[in-house]
């Protein structure tokens, strides 16, 4: 099991002071928010594109990905009853796919509580509809590039659209793409009711990717969440993809999280 840490935490510092702080750290990867970098993913030429993936690898560091992936621009939706509103985001993961492959990276984490769920009156299974749809329909480009796009399930206070593992399993069953996976997170897992480690079990098969986070939205070990049982599970699934830790608040400062994140997570490791 390998290491990676958000970017978006770091704020306006520049590229490499990231990639510098977090090899640093101890991590092997970063995970990238897209709207870090720009308004939109073709703001971003193929030479800024090189740039980026070269200072993360001369730091010792793998891109691994995307996450929140349409908070920007503004106005994407992949379940709005409008079809020309779903096909824009559809075309936006495809433009996605392709910077995150160009980056080196293989995850693009689909999260955007936003920008997913019911819109209006629109039904249930419409929305279901819509949103399997929108991905299906990006999914050739993003096995062209290949890169996995991953459903991110979240709790309830976040969305109404995927709010259990089981639910987002059963998204990955109907599309039925071997590009199309599940990501879980342990603050929305820990929503379930259900032990984490036994969610971890249950969704061995589909399971591509794993952030880690406290439900108090800080990051792993600044909280009550005991994260042995958690590596354990995954150990014992033979789980060997990164495990990014995404804080969602920054006390007191990233680099600080970022280090005592990763010397936790370190910490729990189970024995080989």
């Amino acid at each position: 099991m390998r290491f990676a840490f958000c970017n978006e935490g770091f704020g306006e510092r520049s590229w490499q002071a990231v990639c510098s702080a977090l090899a640093a750290a101890g991590y092997d990867g970063v995970e990238i928010a897209p709207f870090t970098l720009a308004e939109t993913a073709q703001d971003i030429s193929a030479n800024e594109r090189e740039d980026l993936r070269a200072t993360a690898r001369d730091a010792g560091l793998e891109i691994i990905g995307l996450h929140w992936l349409l908070v920007k621009p503004e106005g994407l939706h992949v379940s709005h009853p409008d079809a020309k509103v779903r096909g824009r985001a559809r075309d936006y993961l495809c433009h996605l796919a392709d910077l995150c492959a160009d980056l080196g990276g293989r995850i693009m984490v689909f999260g955007s509580p936003k920008q997913r769920g019911r819109v209006a009156d629109a039904s249930t299974d419409d929305t279901w509809r819509w949103a399997a749809e929108t991905f299906s329909g990006a999914l050739p480009t993003v096995a062209e590039r290949g890169v996995a796009l991953c459903i991110e399930p979240l709790g309830t206070e976040e969305t109404d659209f995927i709010t259990t593992a089981a639910e987002g399993r059963r998204l990955v069953e109907e599309i039925g793409h071997p590009n199309f996976r599940l990501i879980l997170d342990v603050k929305a897992m820990s929503s379930e009711g259900t032990p984490v480690a036994d969610i971890i079990r249950e969704q061995r098969d589909v399971l591509a990717h794993v952030h880690a986070n406290d439900p108090n939205r800080q990051g792993p070990g600044f909280g009550d969440m005991d994260f042995h049982p958690i590596l354990k599970a995954l150990r014992e699934i033979g789980y060997d993809g990164y495990i990014s830790a995404e804080p969602f608040e920054f006390l007191p400062d990233a680099d600080t999280v970022a280090r005592q994140s990763i010397r936790y997570l370190q910490e729990c490791l189970p024995e080989q």
